[in-house]
């Protein structure tokens, strides 16, 4: 799946990105503990939170992923925005909450990455 599918499957709007919408993704997690993140997602291109701090996008970083998507209408601050820019990091937001998110992506196709 490419980064303008999922955007539209969650009806979002990009933030910042729009060179990035034919990147391909394969697997998703959905989380606000950044913690849970490191320790049990693996092999994942899109993460799916409400939490809106820098400390998202140096997981995303660490974690090589493609996208980030905030939900449940949050949004970003400027510095955020600048940080994801600097790592060419897509960043997307959803009206939808977390759980109707994920399970709109599951529903087209895009699995976990938890490795479990």
């Amino acid at each position: 799946m490419k980064v303008k599918e999922l955007t539209e499957i969650l009806e979002g709007n990009v933030i910042y990105g729009e060179d990035f919408l034919d990147r391909e993704v394969f697997t998703a997690c959905g989380s606000d503990m950044m913690s849970d993140v490191l320790a049990f997602v693996k092999e994942q291109a899109v993460m799916l939170t409400g939490l809106v701090n820098p400390q998202v996008v140096r997981t995303a970083e660490m974690m090589d992923m493609k996208c980030i998507v905030f939900v449940r209408g949050k949004k970003p601050d400027m510095a955020m925005i600048e940080l994801a820019e600097e790592r060419e990091i897509p960043l997307v937001a959803t009206d939808l909450e977390m759980f109707t998110a994920c399970g709109k992506l599951y529903e087209a196709g895009l699995r976990g990455g938890s490795g479990r």
